[in-house]
């Protein structure tokens, strides 16, 4: 089965790598030509000029994005992925992106002959590296059977759950706690230490205990030595989740003090400076504010 993989950020290069190492044949593409050559040329997958020479030979595309913006300059144009479309494609949009944008985008794809499934993953760069991500899927169940052996390779949980935009949705749900756990975490630690409590004893504590939640365990790195780990999702991107979150619980009526509260806690750190840090950069902020 041949791959096509839209997008090679972080997210994206892990995907190209997990595939040619499962010998899976890919063809990547990027926006900045060099990325995708950097890429491909580590791990062996062919470069595409434009999306829609990347998808023309494709039997699954897998799109990785870093917003609504970016999928529809991607999906639109002479040479975007639409205009490659040719029947019985199916396209993997795992990028976070709004539940109407999916929706927009599907009936496009359609037109053209191919399927659109909105296939959110939950889980960051080391996940996807060891093929355990959870894949979070909205859209015709055939495609997904189509697809399913190449989502496989990526995931430990392929979850089905109704129709195009389900998956974008439970997505967002999905985050929302995320982020939340991430700055109880990062809120914690801070606390234990100004109390003369150690670091890399009190996560230790944190991980054996009932809080021990799969997030706390892969980000343990992140938490305990930042200036030596990889990026691996970005407060800016956590920022403009957070700003969907709240987008889709306005639009249903939804109350969510503590999405409110940890959006706030985000901003902060964003305006001081940490936008392009890890996600785990709350508790560096919240050092800072806590006086060292």
């Amino acid at each position: 089965m041949n791959v096509a993989v839209i997008g090679t950020g972080r997210m994206g290069a892990a995907i190209v790598r997990r595939l040619r190492a499962a010998g899976v044949p890919v063809v990547a593409y990027n926006r900045s030509g060099d990325k995708a050559k950097s890429v491909a040329e580590r791990h062996g997958a062919n470069v595409a000029a434009t999306a829609r020479d990347a998808v023309a030979e494709a039997d699954v595309v897998i799109v990785s994005l870093a917003d609504d913006a970016a999928v529809r300059s991607a999906y639109s144009g002479d040479d975007g992925l639409l205009a490659g479309v040719r029947w019985g494609l199916v396209v993997c949009d795992t990028s976070t992106v709004a539940p109407a944008t999916v929706r927009e985008l599907a009936p496009l794809v359609a037109a053209r002959g191919g399927r659109l499934l909105d296939s959110p993953v939950s889980g960051s760069v080391p996940l996807v590296e060891r093929g355990e991500l959870t894949v979070m899927v909205g859209g015709d169940a055939a495609a997904l059977d189509i697809a399913r052996p190449v989502l496989d390779e990526l995931a430990k949980a392929v979850f089905h759950l109704g129709d195009v935009g389900a998956g974008a949705t439970i997505k967002l749900v999905v985050n929302s706690v995320i982020f939340a756990l991430n700055a109880a975490v990062s809120e914690t630690l801070v606390l234990a230490e100004r109390a003369g409590l150690d670091r890399t004893a009190t996560y230790d504590v944190l991980a054996a205990s009932a809080v021990g939640a799969p997030f706390v365990h892969y980000k343990r790195d992140a938490f305990l030595r930042p200036d030596d780990t990889p990026v691996a999702f970005s407060l800016d991107l956590v920022a403009k989740d957070q700003g969907l979150i709240t987008a889709l619980a306005e639009s249903v009526s939804a109350s969510m003090p503590q999405a409110d509260s940890t959006r706030g806690l985000v901003a902060a750190a964003v305006a001081a400076g940490l936008g392009d840090h890890d996600m785990s950069a709350v508790a560096e902020h919240l050092r800072g504010k806590s006086g060292g």
